[in-house]
């Protein structure tokens, strides 16, 4: 069996340590990719943490490119050579959501217990997210991959599998956002940034972006945010409103903190909806007077991956992006070696950082 290096988790809130695993061959509908570069998000240093729970051993990641270097018995649209974007969105393209043309609610339940790895005694090793990416190849679904351009590079490319079409989905997918309308975007992160972007593509009037740090809303001003407020303020949202002239048509909350959403629904205006991004901890409760919802036909709304469909949504983004009419190179913070993740995770948890990525030869 083919051996792959691989940051292992074996305890939660420990580091991650880079061994030798077993990766097997692809098989059916399987497609092998040797990683170019994946992307650190906070979703795996939640899971890492033991905010989810989830099965010991594991190899996280899950925002990866590639090349195709091996493919399975069934595989016809896709070649060895092929580069790639790796997502975590495995569909299984029969159930009755995929085919309503919704693959991030799939209801195929994915073991990755049993998939691909194993360790190099043959014991369980967790493949987390359908991806295991923080490694030097996956074994993935064909449904989890979409051939992109040459001409993007493999660290461009990673950005697009998660951060990215999270925070545009969630705008153009999710909330439907039209031309004059207001927005808000609470955490300039990687999803919070994208989430900007996405609402200046759809032609949002202004788009308000509010973070603790002055420095990221000065970023979030560099991707189209029309203002920036602190969150640290005692009433953000009361500036917020006097800024747009009453309140948000959406706001779009990318950060996991709940308490953060228990005042999501100050910034809103009458018929607006909070679109839910950020993934809190399995325990934690929020709360919000559901008397002004109803008096004001407002809602909360959930968005996995930002409603993605990858087959139609990565091409257009990458096309964008070929156009320079995206920012993506300008998400990338710093740059690490496999053997450096555990100091990369570190910097990622920090909260300055857009995107960390882990960049292999």
């Amino acid at each position: 069996m083919p051996k792959i290096k691989a940051a292992v988790a074996h305890e939660f809130g420990k580091p991650l340590k880079v061994e030798e695993v077993i990766l097997r061959s692809p098989i059916k509908n399987e497609v092998e990719v040797t990683l170019g570069a994946v992307a650190i998000c906070h979703s795996d240093i939640s899971y890492m943490e033991g905010a989810w729970g989830g099965f010991l051993p594991a190899v996280y990641g899950h925002e990866a490119s590639g090349q195709v270097s091996n493919i399975g018995e069934n595989i016809e649209d896709i070649s060895i050579g092929d580069r790639v974007v790796v997502t975590l969105i495995r569909s299984c393209g029969e159930c009755i959501n995929c085919k309503q043309g919704k693959p991030t609610l799939c209801l195929f339940e994915y073991d990755g217990t049993k998939g691909p790895l194993k360790t190099l005694d043959g014991d369980e090793l967790m493949q987390a997210m359908a991806c295991g990416a923080f490694a030097e190849k996956v074994v993935v679904d064909k449904s989890q991959v979409v051939k992109i351009s040459e001409k993007i590079s493999y660290e461009t490319a990673a950005l697009m599998a998660c951060g990215v079409i999270t925070g545009i989905g969630a705008v153009v997918n999710a909330a439907k956002i039209k031309p004059g309308q207001d927005v808000v975007v609470i955490g300039a992160g990687g999803v919070g940034l994208n989430a900007i972007q996405g609402a200046r593509l759809a032609g949002a009037r202004r788009i308000l972006a509010v973070d603790l740090s002055e420095e990221k809303l000065k970023i979030a001003t560099e991707f189209g945010a029309t203002d920036g407020v602190l969150s640290t303020c005692r009433s953000p949202w009361t500036l917020v409103k006097e800024k747009l002239g009453g309140g948000a048509d959406a706001v779009f909350v990318s950060v996991g903190v709940a308490s953060v959403y228990d005042t999501a629904p100050l910034y809103l205006g009458p018929g607006g909806q909070v679109v839910m991004l950020g993934m809190t901890k399995t325990s934690d409760l929020s709360t919000f007077k559901p008397v002004n919802l109803a008096a004001l036909s407002q809602k909360m709304i959930g968005s996995k991956m930002g409603d993605t469909v990858i087959s139609r949504d990565i091409p257009w983004i990458a096309d964008l992006y070929l156009q320079s009419r995206l920012k993506l190179d300008e998400l990338i913070s710093k740059r690490w070696t496999l053997k450096q993740i555990n100091e990369a995770v570190l910097d990622t948890k920090t909260g300055s950082a857009k995107r960390n990525l882990i960049v292999f030869n």
